[in-house]
């Protein structure tokens, strides 16, 4: 399963066997304001957080555009992954 990016509803989706997790965003020109992130709670711990991040960071550098990460923890998985770096702005 891959993460799909969903503008008309302005976020990024990752279909689970049962549930939805979800990265928030809101456009900013070329930019993503990623605001908020959601894992059902059943899947939590499962390294699926992760895998979200990584499918949304990983397709907003292949389109060109840079993120802004406002949702907390976005903001401690690109701590830890500075491969990133190149495509975060503010």
């Amino acid at each position: 399963m891959d993460v799909v990016e969903k503008p008309e509803e302005n976020r990024f989706e990752l279909s689970l066997d049962g549930g939805t997790a979800l990265v928030a965003y809101q456009r900013d020109g070329n930019r993503l304001v990623l605001l908020h992130t959601e894992v059902p709670s059943e899947f939590s711990g499962q390294g699926i957080g992760s895998r979200l991040a990584k499918g949304v960071l990983d397709q907003i550098r292949a389109s060109g555009r840079k993120a802004v990460i406002r949702c907390p923890f976005l903001k401690e998985w690109i701590a830890r992954h500075p491969e990133y770096d190149d495509i975060v702005d503010g």
